[in-house]
């Protein structure tokens, strides 16, 4: 029998955390070089381009590869012949050791998680608790796989229940267009299929854990069903034509995996849940001998990409600009921003509308008057930086404050990732406003732009405060005009018609 210290739990836990905070798997790195050197779009090559130098320097920095360090997901395999100390669950030792990864003076890591979900929603301050799924197993020692999932990916999770006879292929082609971009592509699908619904949905965060390994599929060839299925949905999945961050481009999915189990004779219940461009995850064993051993990769393994700011980019004074130079700007332009912008997400457009509608004043200081304003909640800073990792949101979420905003604030354009949706770009289209994407797993390379932050206004909003930044050659891109043509429409047409066989319905 093999004794587990608490202490082993709590620090091999923190140091997962940490580890994966700024390591991507070397698997994940390997295919998206992959897609890298294939890629032909050119907007598409330049956003794979940002997400591999961003994680190469978050390698070396030991920062987060992305703002949202995620939702703590932990599976943990217990041998029943293990002992463990007394007076401690499991699930408090987990806790514990999350607690630990995320006020980690060195590296720490923003907290996202609320409680009181559909009321206060109040943060918890260190990311407790985790999702914890335990099963007993045979052996005495304990194996656990540590994820940390990003929102924005998190919520393009699907679920339906097929009648047995229905195609599972047919339906993800009809829902990962529906998706949009807000799970930050390329990255990984991940399917489960049977059991009920809440296994299906297990089925599915599991498979995502997996190796990146399509390739050595394709070459080995299917050896059952849930092969067979993750090499047709690969290959269809890709003439989708969505691309990296939905910017058009040959390649969406890096690897789509399945794991499936019996069901009941009446049902297919089936989950689809993606990965984003910072996939988190790693295993460790514990046998006793003390905290896990994780190994540090060699920065070899990380390809040197050449990447700095476009020379066809238009760099742009937003303390001085003018709605004619806006009016100027194309969907899939580059653009290097230079200047004072505001931050603000969902709480802060939230509160913001709230005191418009009861004619209240917005607090001392904060004036939207033409300015930008980024959809970004940052790490916090350490040493000398200015701010931590600063990463756009998931844009689609401002959608219903954005007409309000834009009419009653003097807001001039907005900057966020992936696309907006009718009513965002009707408002914008209205008011001749524009809008603007960094590009979402980029967060580290992206606050390197920012050379001064301070808070504005909401202070007790943590990472949801509203923030001005100075900048310097902030790398974005124009997804939505001033007249509403979206990037996000064309570029994938665009793509679809160049690579894809199959007929889907154009998202308008």
């Amino acid at each position: 029998m093999t004794l587990i210290r608490n202490q082993d739990i709590i620090d091999s836990v923190a140091d997962a955390l940490q580890f994966i905070s700024y390591y991507h798997p070397l698997d994940f790195i390997k295919a998206m070089h992959q897609a890298y050197l294939k890629e032909e779009s050119q907007s598409a090559k330049d956003a794979i381009a940002q997400i591999l130098v961003n994680s190469r320097m978050c390698a070396e920095g030991r920062r987060p590869i992305c703002q949202d360090t995620g939702i703590v997901t932990v599976f943990v395999e217990v041998g029943m012949s293990a002992i463990f100390e007394k007076n401690r669950i499991i699930d408090d030792l987990i806790n514990e050791g999350v607690a630990l990864a995320y006020s980690n003076p060195d590296n720490p890591l923003r907290a996202s998680i609320v409680s009181d979900p559909d009321g206060a929603r109040t943060n918890t301050k260190d990311n407790t608790p985790a999702v914890i799924h335990t099963s007993l197993v045979a052996g005495d020692k304990i194996n656990i796989t540590v994820a940390a999932k990003g929102g924005g990916s998190e919520n393009k999770a699907k679920f339906v229940i097929l009648n047995p006879s229905d195609s599972i292929v047919d339906w993800v082609l009809k829902t990962v267009p529906t998706m949009g971009a807000g799970w930050c592509p390329p990255g990984m699908l991940a399917i489960g299929i049977g059991g009920t619904a809440e296994k299906a949905m297990l089925l599915a965060k599991k498979a995502m854990m997996e190796p990146v390994n399509i390739q050595q599929l394709i070459q080995d060839g299917a050896k059952n069903r849930a092969e067979e299925l993750r090499l047709e949905l690969y290959e269809k999945v890709n003439q989708l034509g969505i691309g990296a961050q939905g910017l058009g481009g040959l390649t969406t999915v890096l690897d789509v995996k399945v794991l499936d189990c019996p069901t009941h004779a009446a049902s297919k219940p089936v989950a689809m849940i993606p990965n984003c461009a910072a996939t988190r995850h790693i295993h460790f064993e514990l046998d006793g001998s003390g905290p896990a051993k994780l190994q540090t990769p060699s920065l070899a393994e990380w390809p040197v990409i050449e990447w700095g700011n476009n020379l066809n980019s238009r760099s742009i004074n937003v303390d001085t600009i003018t709605l004619q130079e806006i009016n100027s700007w194309k969907p899939g332009e580059t653009l290097l921003l230079n200047g004072k912008i505001l931050t603000g997400r969902d709480a802060v457009h939230k509160r913001v509308v709230d005191l418009i509608e009861k004619g209240q004043a917005l607090p001392a200081g904060l004036d939207f008057k033409n300015r930008f304003i980024y959809y970004v909640g940052p790490v916090d800073p350490v040493g000398d930086e200015a701010v931590g990792p600063a990463g756009p949101t998931t844009s689609t979420r401002m959608d219903k404050f954005t007409e309000s905003m834009l009419a009653n604030t003097g807001l001039l354009g907005m900057i966020g990732k992936a696309e907006r949706g009718p009513a965002g770009i009707e408002a914008i289209k209205k008011h001749k406003s524009v809008y603007l994407i960094a590009t979402g797993g980029a967060a580290y390379l992206v606050s390197k732009a920012i050379k001064a932050a301070r808070v504005i206004a909401f202070e007790e909003m943590g990472m949801e405060a509203v923030y001005e930044f100075e900048v310097k050659d902030m790398p974005v891109t124009v997804a939505v005009d001033s007249y509403g043509n979206s990037v996000h429409i064309s570029g994938p047409n665009e793509w679809r018609a160049r690579i894809g066989k199959i007929p889907v319905e154009v998202i308008k």
